[in-house]
């Protein structure tokens, strides 16, 4: 081999090793990260009965801090990377793992919880965070600008009251707005006009909200859709169902402590209406005996003044 060769084989063969350790050292810390990471979710599934995964479409990073503050509380909510949630499921033999994977796609944070799966629904659908409108927002709810003053002074935006309807005039060097009014309702696309108007006058009028996909809770996978429950309806038909069953446990004379003044008021009546048509005279049922008599006696005696009448 040629002495100009051997140098430049020798050259590759340092440069090789050179990148080669310069992989090394970016390599293992990420690789190092991710296993720890893995570690942590498995703490986590051993540690907690229901997870909860948690869309975070559309929801800004600085609504979707404050929004896992207040939530704490109820156990540990964290963005993980769906690959590595799923290899420390894996390795712990998650029940119902493979239902559980058609939710394991975009951004999504794991809500870990003591709570049952519709508590933590019921609790998610109660926190909420405000932002600016952007345009192509669809608004949340009605949308009303106060009346008063803006603090914005008179100029372009005067036209841009004007568009939206909004009767202003001109007070004190500023925009005053004259009477509270409606520019937007549920559902309605935000404007460009508008949403520049709601951050100018700092109104966050879009509600951000954690949207749950799906939770676990100790092997069973329960979509959303069927964790939405309807309080009021639920309260309704309770407190019918209690209604029913303290007439039934009434009605066949159960010896249950809530219910034995019920039985034996109905009781004592059914006695007492007993005694009244039998006629049996006591202290009790005398009055009653003597005014259904009376009535049965003057039923009697019309019936027999009417026929009487005919002949």
């Amino acid at each position: 081999m040629k002495g100009s060769s051997k140098a430049g084989l020798i050259r590759t063969l340092r440069r090789l090793e050179k990148a080669r350790a310069t992989v090394k050292r970016v390599v293992r810390p990420a690789l190092i990260k991710k296993q720890a990471t893995v570690e942590e979710i498995k703490g986590l599934l051993k540690k907690f009965k229901v997870i909860g995964i948690i869309s975070l479409e559309g929801v800004p990073a600085s609504q979707y801090k404050r929004m896992r503050r207040k939530l704490e509380e109820y156990g540990f909510i964290k963005v993980y990377k769906n690959n590595l949630f799923l290899r420390a499921a894996e390795e712990v033999g998650l029940a119902g793992l493979e239902e559980l994977k058609q939710y394991l796609t975009g951004t999504n944070a794991f809500m870990f919880t003591n709570l049952n799966a519709f508590e933590l629904a019921l609790l998610l659908d109660k926190v909420e965070e405000r932002r600016f409108a952007k345009p192509g927002d669809e608004a949340t709810e009605d949308i009303h600008l106060p009346q008063g003053p803006t603090g914005i002074p008179p100029g372009p935006m005067l036209s841009v009251f004007g568009k939206l309807r909004v009767p202003t005039q001109v007070r004190e060097g500023i925009i005053w707005i004259n009477k509270e009014v409606r520019v937007a309702k549920a559902g309605d696309t935000i404007s460009q006009e508008l949403a520049s108007l709601l951050r100018k006058l700092g109104l966050k009028v879009i509600t951000v909200k954690l949207s749950l996909k799906a939770a676990w809770d100790e092997g069973l996978v329960i979509p959303a859709e069927k964790l939405r429950v309807d309080l009021g309806e639920v309260r309704d038909e309770l407190a019918t169902a209690v209604l029913i069953a303290r007439e039934l446990a009434t009605e066949a004379a159960l010896p249950v402590p809530d219910i034995v003044a019920n039985v034996l008021m109905r009781a004592i009546r059914r006695a007492i209406a007993v005694s009244v048509e039998a006629g049996f005279v006591t202290k009790e049922t005398a009055p009653m005996v003597l005014s259904h008599a009376i009535s049965r006696a003057q039923v009697l005696a019309l019936a027999i003044h009417h026929y009487s009448g005919k002949e």
